[in-house]
């Protein structure tokens, strides 16, 4: 039975939203809702301008035999920044400080609604490039790689500090925590990913770059390329840090423990964001 338009393009945008980076051809389209070719390609001009105008991502139409559509997802930069200074915002609260100037971020990357944000963000940097996996360390971590993954596309695999029985043969390295300076371990079942694969690291916090130093050595075990470093929030670091190219959705300042002030500005997510999106323009 033939599907009216509005249904059409409520049930396609929502099709395309779940499958993220996958070639779609239209005679799937064609026969999923009875309608002409014609129709599909109209329909898919109104998502893909709508999409544009919310910042939503692209749309991306593929014509010949082996062609079709394909959506890569985006951010516009009014809708990031927004986001992020909601964020900044909430991770000033002095209420989340904790003993040792730590800071409590559960409520915020346990949120669902914000979650989807993030990852949303995150996936929109590395949307047009080669990406086979995200990685990240338990545990903290987890939630942001599964979003971002679920952005991309593609499965997302966790390092672990101890070994699951579960996990089967692992592959570990040894690394250097930059603010403790204490030798760590770190490990990979091997399953996790192939050879050659090209893989986005992302993580919750950062101070001076160790764990996710570990991660990328972690790559080169399995001979992977390394698409980008992302991670929700930076500290100030006096040290070396041990990553210098890596993008942060939010930097936190300073932490006074004695008037219990904590400092709160954008990352660096912002002039990546707008970088990338220059490049595709040209």
């Amino acid at each position: 039975m033939k599907v009216k338009r509005s249904d059409r393009l409520i049930d396609m945008t929502n099709f395309l939203l779940d499958h993220p980076r996958q070639l779609v051809s239209l005679p799937f389209f064609v026969k999923r809702y009875s309608s002409a070719k014609s129709s599909i390609s109209e329909d898919l001009g109104i998502i893909k301008r709508a999409f544009k105008a919310r910042g939503l991502g692209n749309v991306q139409t593929l014509p010949g035999a082996a062609g079709g559509v394909e959506y890569f997802p985006g951010v516009s930069v009014p809708v990031a920044t927004e986001f992020l200074e909601l964020m900044a915002g909430k991770l000033a609260d002095k209420e989340r400080l904790l003993p040792g100037g730590y800071l409590y971020l559960s409520d915020l990357l346990g949120n669902p609604n914000y979650l989807k944000v993030i990852g949303r963000l995150i996936a929109a940097q590395y949307s047009g490039q080669k990406v086979d996996a995200v990685m990240t360390v338990a545990t903290k971590g987890i939630p942001i790689a599964q979003s971002v993954a679920g952005y991309l596309g593609v499965p997302f695999v966790i390092a672990r500090r101890d070994a699951k029985i579960t996990e089967g043969a692992t592959v570990s390295v040894n690394y250097v925590s930059a603010s403790s300076d204490r030798i760590q371990k770190m490990e990979l079942s091997k399953r996790s990913l192939s050879e050659g694969a090209h893989v986005v690291i992302v993580d919750d916090f950062m101070k001076g770059g160790g764990t996710i130093r570990g991660m990328h050595d972690l790559l080169k075990e399995f001979q992977a390329h390394l698409v980008g470093i992302t991670v929700f929030a930076e500290t100030s670091f006096k040290g070396q840090r041990l990553i210098q190219d890596y993008t942060s959705l939010l930097k936190i300042v300073e932490i006074n423990t004695q008037t219990d002030q904590i400092e709160v500005q954008l990352g660096n997510y912002l002039d990546k964001l707008v970088a990338v999106q220059t490049s595709k323009q040209e």
